[in-house]
């Protein structure tokens, strides 16, 4: 039995220091910044580091050490219920993209979202706060 996930898009990352650890990035590895958001005290910064997904987002506001690893899928109420039954506890939350689910297994975390405002990250692109 699978969960529907569509695509990993995106992987959140903590940063102590979003500015510095995207310079680093960027030099070390390619790619480009898409967008550099300062906003309600915390900074996000996001990295195209190939030619599609996923797309690493540097946080400033997320906890602990481990990447969140965000999956689309076509119905978040479907796919939450269904990882509910299986026995898995999570938070509801609101990402820019879309409403989501955020779970762990072990030390690994996951969120899946369901992409109901897909014009947000395109209206980000090119912002450059810091």
């Amino acid at each position: 039995m699978s969960l529907p996930f569509e695509q990993l898009d995106y992987i959140y990352a903590p940063s102590s220091d979003v500015a510095a650890d995207a310079h680093r990035l960027i030099g070390l590895l390619g790619g480009r910044l898409v967008f550099a958001i300062e906003a309600m005290g915390a900074r996000v910064a996001m990295l195209e580091l190939a030619a599609g997904p996923p797309h690493l987002l540097l946080a400033s506001h997320l906890e602990g050490e481990a990447p969140v690893l965000v999956y689309r899928v076509a119905d978040l109420e479907a796919a939450r219920n269904e990882l509910r039954e299986r026995g898995l506890a999570g938070d509801s939350l609101e990402l820019p993209m879309g409403p989501a689910f955020a779970f762990g297994v072990g030390g690994q975390r996951f969120a899946i979202y369901e992409r109901s405002r897909s014009g947000v990250v395109a209206g980000f692109e090119g912002r450059r706060d810091f």
